[in-house]
């Protein structure tokens, strides 16, 4: 199935290769069809190639809810307590901790659910999987994914057969919500103002205080309070990892009193201080981010607005 013109849309596609290290990175990124507008950030590939028998480890930073599927290594990732291991197919709830993962050299797609997505694809209050990691065939919610598997997976099988896979059985799997007009004024707010107030994104909303709250738990997962708090926080390390060299004080953003207040931020959310993330490599986040910047426009899914016409 094509995205309705006869054609794949895909965005464009990117590589780094690290010599010194002998890996290489690669992405690929592809518009979802119109029907699925406002459920995902994007279908994306990444492939990773490293040096025989070398891993590498990365963390993952705060995000929506991802389906994941890999051909070749499998993955050791892990959230908090949480741990998925080998598995060819992982799942994870939306996070507000980072996900540490080590992989070898794969071919990977990545289907990452914005709030309309998982209220249209996920039977489950998304509060009741936050940061949580599992080997998606084995999880009663996210097992009906696992049909992608076989072709997702499958390294001989095409780009353009996986593409269609995908779109037919993401259509097929696809279930209407009645509170979807709720849910869309409450993302287009979330990423395009700057509230400090719950009161003033609900009020923003068109919504009660209640209402809002009840939405953000069941499709966002979090309260609003602290998805306001991961905006602010995503935009400073979106911003520090696009400008390689820079100061945390320069990538801070401007909604932080101070310093003191940015490094209690990130070390919630990051479990350690900025420092101590600065010096750690970042061997696929890095690449990943950058390219995504570059042709996708924003580089993280917690930047993404509800449709390609609300993007940050």
């Amino acid at each position: 199935m094509s995205d309705g013109s006869g054609t794949f849309s895909v965005k464009a596609e990117d590589e780094s290769v690290n010599e010194e290290a002998q890996y290489s990175v690669r992405s690929r990124f592809y518009n979802p069809p119109p029907q699925f507008d406002g459920c995902f950030t994007t279908f994306y590939q990444l492939a990773l190639d490293c040096k025989e028998g070398a891993t590498l480890t990365d963390f993952l930073q705060p995000e929506w809810g991802n389906i994941r599927f890999f051909a070749h290594a499998a993955p050791r990732a892990q959230i908090g307590e949480s741990l998925a291991e080998n598995a060819r197919f992982t799942a994870t709830g939306p996070s507000s901790r980072p996900c540490q993962f080590q992989l070898g050299s794969t071919r990977m797609w990545g289907i990452g659910f914005l709030p309309l997505g998982w209220a249209r694809f996920v039977e489950s209050a998304a509060t009741d999987l936050t940061n949580t990691v599992w080997d998606g065939s084995a999880h009663p919610v996210f097992a009906k994914f696992d049909c992608l598997s076989d072709v997702l997976c499958d390294p001989e099988a095409s780009t353009e057969e996986q593409l269609a896979f995908l779109h037919e059985t993401l259509e097929r799997l696809m279930q209407p919500n009645r509170d979807e007009p709720k849910i869309t004024r409450i993302h287009t707010a979330l990423v395009s103002g700057d509230f400090l107030a719950v009161s003033d994104l609900a009020s923003a909303c068109g919504m009660s205080i209640r209402t809002l709250e009840r939405m953000c738990h069941r499709y966002f997962g979090f309260s609003p309070k602290l998805l306001m708090r991961r905006q602010r926080f995503m935009r400073s390390l979106s911003s520090f990892m696009l400008h390689q060299g820079a100061r945390w004080t320069e990538a801070m953003d401007g909604e932080y009193h101070d310093q003191a207040q940015f490094t209690r931020e990130f070390t919630q959310f990051m479990t350690m201080t900025p420092s101590k993330y600065a010096a750690l490599d970042h061997p696929i986040l890095a690449a990943f981010m950058e390219a995504r910047a570059r042709v996708w426009g924003s580089a993280a899914q917690t930047l993404d607005g509800p449709s390609r016409d609300h993007q940050a």
